[in-house]
């Protein structure tokens, strides 16, 4: 997106460098590409056929680390494209970078085979979770093949990420708030304190993950009274559907960042990385 708010990434921008095809069509993309650029160095193009019959100087004699397709509706892509890139590319992983419009599909579904495809709120996440796995010299999800199971996936994705980062959990139902707990410590992260209904805007943790169901008007107002209480606070805030017009008024509101729930151990583990002082 850049369902992330700007802060000190995880990764060094401009060590990496990405590809982005297809056209910012919708708000969404736009957000999950500006979301991209504050990681890496990203460089576009209109279509697999394009850039492959004229690829970027940058990746003339190289390959990007990861390719992105955005799909701004159901269908935008074909399978055809994808091995069009994979071919010119084959060391570079493919992801579909899905708008909320194709998100109702995306549940039912990868359409592409061997294509990772992430929601567009994810992005930035991920994104962190993927650089900082290519710095340490892991494999990491994107590094597994195609054909690896899925529960290969899921263990590589909960391997904890960030070590004892003190956090600070909110719900506003007592089983959304025992999840969001247990998520966090997956990351390895070290939830400090739990509260059930609004985050109090006394809690001293400098990282809160706030579950709040629906970003309506009581809680963005909320959400601006916790960082005024605290300047510098970092919120996470989840909510059940992110749109483009909403995350922006979370991020104006104090957000540093924007989850879709259900969130993976993975988007949260790279979200906290980008949040946490760097060593």
């Amino acid at each position: 997106m850049s369902t992330n708010a700007p802060s000190a990434p995880a990764v060094i921008p401009g060590r990496h460098r990405v590809l982005w095809v297809g056209a910012d069509e919708t708000a969404d993309l736009r957000l999950a590409r500006a979301g991209a650029e504050r990681l890496a160095e990203v460089h576009g193009a209109e279509s697999p056929r394009a850039v492959v019959s004229a690829p970027p100087k940058a990746f003339c004699e190289s390959s990007p680390e990861v390719i992105f397709l955005a799909s701004s509706s159901p269908g935008r892509w074909s399978l055809s494209d994808a091995v069009t890139l994979s071919i010119r590319w084959p060391l570079a992983p493919i992801v579909s970078v899905a708008a909320t419009i194709v998100d109702g599909r995306r549940r039912s579904g990868p359409p592409l085979l061997g294509v990772e495809e992430v929601p567009w709120h994810e992005l930035p996440g991920r994104l962190v979770a993927w650089l900082d796995d290519r710095d340490a010299g892991r494999p990491g999800t994107l590094g597994l093949p195609a054909t690896a199971r899925r529960e290969e996936g899921i263990l590589e994705s909960v391997r904890p990420r960030v070590t004892r980062v003190p956090v600070s959990v909110a719900a506003m139902r007592a089983a959304d708030l025992d999840g969001l707990a247990d998520l966090a410590a997956a990351t390895g992260a070290h939830v400090a304190a739990r509260s059930l209904g609004r985050p109090p805007l006394d809690d001293a943790t400098e990282i809160l993950m706030w579950d709040v169901g629906i970003a309506e008007a009581s809680a963005l107002a909320w959400l601006r009274m916790l960082g005024a209480n605290r300047p510098g606070r970092k919120i996470i805030l989840l909510e059940s559907f992110p749109r483009a017009e909403s995350t922006k008024a979370a991020i104006e509101a104090g957000a540093m960042a924007v989850l879709g729930r259900p969130c993976g151990v993975e988007t949260l583990a790279g979200t906290l990385l980008a949040l946490s002082p760097r060593p």
